[in-house]
């Protein structure tokens, strides 16, 4: 919201010599957002003065224009002579004239210089040119009869010189979306009385005017019309509003329209005007059907959905309510008679036809964020003052109201909330007066009664708890004044043991050169789709959101492989194709026997049982962990070539973070989207499935814009740390030496290489002190649907040095499991 310093003094007396800046910091002190303070006309300066066309004398060009050679009185004894090639001035018109010397903004200095064969001491300016806009007239700024004499200061007359506030307007502060609403802050900031600009005499009867029927009092609760007849539709918009407008942001188009847009800036209530002459019968409020369709005034044709609010006559509908009129009753040229629509709609209802339609207008912006529903009345009747003053217009007696809307109750608070909040010694006294000053009725507290009963005014409809009436007290009182004092740790608790393993888990990941990354929740039926999930895969099951932050991905995520995914695809657009990145976050995964939520009232705890309610209703949400690895893990350079990260890496991964938590995972090759298959191992510890790893499919890499052969770690690290031993004991440490023997098996080559592993741990017994998986081949020397596995094993004794005996039959142990459980011939040579 732009907020010229200029307007604002007209409702607020701010006082003398205040600058656009003060006035910046005050508010920002209030709590509002002041991005910027802007300085318009800083880089003009004078001689700007008013002139007295004398006479001009029309020179038609070679070139075809027509200039006209002008004497101006400006205030001397002799006139000033300039060449002007506008022609939209008359002898005796007051106009704008820069002198030698002087500097417009923009930086274009004036100076006398000879043009068209005459020596232009000066220029007559048009708007554009003084910094105020595009007028519309595409010609010179020309005043009204009697507004100025010849030589006075055109600066300070045209006030070109202001200061413009530019303030970023958050959600719940919706009000400051008008001149009205920031004046409010600046009074209270500065402790003066507001002017109140809707504080207006409405004439004329509540019935009898334009019909109306609102067919959704929930979604459309007040609606006003007013009618002025008989306007000029060509008269022009006063040069004060076209400025004021320019200065707020908004471009001059003509008097109808420049009204009700001024009427928004300086109440926030959003006004839309319709020629009455192309309205067909009785107005109605009402949802859409299907298949309706509107052109609006954007000249779009838009396909309506049911949720939609429509205003409509018996033509069909003239406008999406809230968000943009139809162009089929807007305001033209030769409108004379105008009805006028001022409303309060429900702002969920508009910021979802804002959204759907992708149509953000100056009125939805207002809207989403709720008007002050006892507003549009006075707006209608501003509006209706505006044209009969400015544009000839005829105000009729009989208006139509529909005001359905109940104001929220009071609410009853401890007198000394503010200050147990804030843990400042804020008087009750304090908290009532800054109440009253936010607009808050307020009765108590009397006698021995330590509470306050405090109503809401009409234009904040976010104070409805104790805490929120309490936020505004502190907020005037200064949240700089608030002390800063930490609570007490209490003593001897320190990390549990999820955190310690979670710490664990990222320090082991970020030690073998991974990066983390952090990423939105949110996924889309896209996203499983690029990553190759079959129409039933359980992942594709998700907690859909009542009002996503993107249509796009409207869910919680299920598994945290697309947005890790994402994150890799921006680095690699951007240059960065060597990624090792990992996130932890949770998962939300939908429980097919979940209620829905209770909603429990905000004025007290809530109970027990709607507290139980409350966590059945949420999905479940285990701690998952992914990662994605890209190009090379080992660059190329004058140490040799490099080496790319594949599926082994992957697959080291996962056995880093279980070595992590003091797990032994176990591996095993199936197939599961959107890994490649054939190189995508499923981790398990204690028979749980926690993961997969591997290579992603070709196609997932080429979906995602990812080098070809990129890998991907899931794991549950909630079922991973649940694995996790309660305690850590050391394995004794043994001196005596190691001995060494290798194993290489055929088997069937069907068999899963750990559980030939397994076998082998348990055939060896206590004497096995590790064993490893070098070696894996397959070939003719093997036989068809064999395939060879060799084996390092590592025996050793805890009191003893193992004799050659013990270590053979200790392997022999280990070789005859395998031969019994698989079949498994003993490789030799």
């Amino acid at each position: 919201m732009r907020v010229p310093l200029s307007w604002l003094r007209e409702y607020v007396e701010l006082p003398a010599g205040v600058t656009g800046r003060d006035v910046g910091e005050k508010l920002v002190r209030a709590g509002l957002e002041v991005e910027t303070v802007d300085e318009a006309g800083a880089g003009l300066t004078g001689p700007l003065v008013v002139g007295k066309v004398l006479s001009y004398e029309p020179e038609p060009q070679k070139n075809g224009k027509t200039i006209r050679w002008t004497s101006l009185d400006i205030g001397k004894d002799e006139p000033q002579w300039v060449v002007c090639g506008a022609d939209n001035y008359e002898v005796g018109d007051l106009v704008v004239v820069v002198l030698p010397g002087a500097v417009l903004p923009g930086g274009f200095a004036i100076s006398a210089r000879k043009t068209y064969g005459h020596v232009s001491n000066g220029m007559i300016c048009s708007s554009s040119e003084l910094g105020l806009g595009d007028d519309g007239l595409h010609g010179i700024v020309v005043l009204e009869p009697g507004e100025a004499t010849p030589g006075d200061d055109a600066i300070e007359l045209l006030q070109l010189r202001d200061d413009v506030l530019d303030i970023a307007v958050t959600p719940d502060r919706g009000y400051c979306l008008s001149i009205r609403g920031v004046a409010r802050e600046a009074a209270t900031a500065y402790g003066v009385e507001l002017k109140d600009p809707a504080a207006l005499t409405v004439t004329g009867a509540e019935t009898g005017g334009y019909p109306v029927r609102v067919d959704d009092a929930q979604a459309n609760s007040v609606f006003v019309t007013r009618t002025v007849t008989g306007i000029d539709p060509k008269a022009p918009s006063p040069r004060w509003l076209q400025q004021r407008l320019v200065m707020a942001g908004m471009r001059p188009i003509s008097i109808g329209v420049d009204v009700t847009n001024y009427v928004m800036l300086e109440l926030g209530q959003p006004i839309h005007g319709y020629d009455k002459d192309r309205l067909s019968g009785e107005i109605v409020v009402r949802r859409a059907t299907a298949g309706e369709k509107l052109m609006t005034l954007d000249d779009q044709t838009r396909e309506l959905d049911p949720e939609d609010l429509l205003i409509t006559d018996d033509s069909g509908p003239i406008g999406i309510a809230g968000v943009m009129g139809g162009a089929s009753t807007e305001i033209s040229e030769s409108t004379s008679d105008v009805v006028i629509e001022a409303a309060h709609f429900d702002p969920v209802v508009i910021a979802r036809s804002s959204r759907r339609h992708k149509l953000s207008s100056e009125a939805s912006r207002r809207f989403e964020r709720e008007v002050d529903p006892a507003l549009p009345r006075y707006a209608a009747q501003r509006v209706a003052d505006l044209l009969a003053e400015l544009a000839g217009g005829t105000i009729q007696p009989d208006g139509t109201v529909i005001d359905t809307h109940v104001l929220p109750k009071r609410v009853t608070l401890r007198a000394d909330h503010a200050a147990r909040v804030a843990g400042a010694p804020i008087s009750v006294e304090e908290s009532v007066r800054h109440l009253r000053a936010v607009g808050c009725s307020v009765t108590g507290p009397q006698g021995d009664d330590n509470t306050l009963v405090v109503g809401a005014p009409s234009w904040r409809p976010d104070l409805r708890d104790p805490n929120d009436f309490a936020e505004e007290v502190i907020r005037l009182f200064g949240y700089d004044n608030v002390p800063s004092i930490l609570p007490p740790a209490p003593g001897g608790q320190g990390l549990t043991v999820a955190q310690r393993r979670r710490r664990r888990i990222a320090t082991a990941l970020v030690g073998a050169g991974l990066t983390e990354v952090v990423s939105y929740p949110f996924v889309g039926d896209a996203d499983f789709d690029a990553m190759g999930l079959p129409a039933d895969d359980q992942r594709r099951k998700t907690v859909r959101l009542a009002n996503p932050l993107s249509d796009e991905e409207p869910s919680m995520q299920t598994t945290l492989l697309p947005t890790v995914l994402r994150t890799a695809e921006r680095n690699v657009g951007r240059g960065a194709t060597d990624l090792a990145i990992f996130q932890t976050g949770l998962v939300f995964l939908p429980r097919s026997d979940a209620k829905p939520a209770p909603l429990p009232s905000v004025a007290q705890r809530p109970s027990d049982a709607e507290i139980q309610a409350l966590n059945d209703a949420l999905p479940d949400q285990p701690l998952h962990l992914a990662v994605v690895l890209t190009g090379s893990r080992i660059p190329s350079g004058w140490w040799g070539k490099g080496q790319p990260a594949g599926w082994a890496d992957a697959v080291q991964v996962a056995r880093t973070v279980s070595d992590a938590v003091g797990v032994e995972p176990v591996l095993r090759n199936v197939e599961l989207a959107p890994w490649h298959p054939g190189r995508c191992a499923e981790v398990s510890v204690d028979g749980k499935v926690v993961g997969h790893a591997g290579e992603l499919h070709p196609k997932v890499c080429q979906a995602f814009g990812l080098p070809a052969r990129s890998s991907a770690v899931e794991l549950d690290l909630e079922a991973l740390m649940a694995a996790a031993p309660s305690s850590v004991v050391a394995d004794p440490f043994s001196s005596y030496p190691v001995a060494k023997e290798d194993v290489a098996l055929i088997v069937p080559a069907d068999a899963s290489a750990a559980d030939v592993r397994a076998a082998l741990a348990e055939g060896a017994g206590e004497l096995l002190e590790s064993i490893r998986l070098f070696d894996v081949y397959t070939g003719e020397q093997i036989g068809e649907g064999k395939k060879s596995l060799a084996f390092a094993l590592r025996f050793r004794a805890p009191d003893r040095t193992l004799t050659e005996t013990e270590v053979a039959a200790a392997r022999q142990a280990a070789v005859q499991v395998t031969v019994d459980r698989f079949g498994a011939v003993q490789r030799v040579g």
